[in-house]
């Protein structure tokens, strides 16, 4: 379970996010939405360690990220906005390096590593290197890398960014099963399609703050609009930004 609670960070004057509080579930999927420049990026890196916020507090798994945030990270698998492989390693050595970075005897990292490769159907370039791979190919490969410690909470900066229709059915079905066993799924998105058919909570930040946070029925009921994408609009208070 992931808990933000008042979390804020300003880059001079301007306060990239500004008191944003929600809680992620396990066994849920947890979408986070907003226009560009609203803060969801600065706000994952923050969840991630990767930036110190200015106030505020996360907890991974009741641990505070940021009083430990080793014991945080250990927590997460994560993947971020920048997806960049060893280029002169295959998928395989890709993923091996990361399993050994976070501690995995010799037995575990092969069984896991072959499993991530089955699951994400890696098999054909499992040793290719990884310099010329497809968009989809190189996510898949960073999301394999990112879970190869079985952590229990899994942290996604635009997942489906770039991938094609095949690749990006295939990366819903795993998110999913994520979720159906037991993981804490938060993932960033722009595109209203996945988030209708893939969250189970919404929250949406606008000018670095949470403005809305509920169930995909809830958000549409509270704006009065059937459809996701108009609820969306509506909570924002304008369609500026929006991609």
């Amino acid at each position: 379970m992931i808990q933000v609670a008042d979390l804020r960070k300003a880059f001079g004057t301007v306060k990239a996010v500004d008191g944003v509080s929600f809680t992620a579930h396990d066994g849920q999927i947890t979408g986070l939405l907003g226009p560009n420049g609203a803060g969801k990026t600065t706000t994952l890196r923050m969840l991630y360690t990767l930036m110190k916020p200015d106030a505020g507090s996360i907890r991974i798994d009741q641990v505070d990220a940021l009083a430990q945030p080793l014991a945080a990270r250990q927590r997460m698998g994560v993947l971020p906005d920048a997806k960049g492989l060893y280029k002169r390693l295959s998928a395989r050595e890709n993923i091996e390096y990361f399993g050994r970075l976070q501690g995995l005897d010799e037995a575990s990292l092969r069984r896991r590593t072959d499993e991530l490769i089955a699951a994400l159907d890696l098999g054909e370039i499992a040793d290719r290197r990884s310099e010329g791979f497809s968009q989809g190919q190189r996510v898949k490969t960073a999301i394999a890398r990112a879970l190869i410690h079985s952590p229990a909470n899994v942290l996604l900066d635009e997942p489906t960014n770039g991938l094609d229709v095949m690749a990006t059915r295939a990366m819903r079905r795993f998110l999913t099963g994520l979720r159906d066993a037991g993981h804490c799924v938060l993932f960033s998105s722009h595109i209203m399609q996945e988030v209708s058919a893939l969250c189970d909570r919404i929250v949406v930040i606008a000018r670095g703050r949470v403005v809305a946070d509920g169930t995909p029925d809830e958000l549409r009921a509270q704006t009065g609009n059937d459809n996701l994408e108009d609820a969306f609009v509506s909570v924002i208070g304008s369609e500026e930004g929006l991609s």
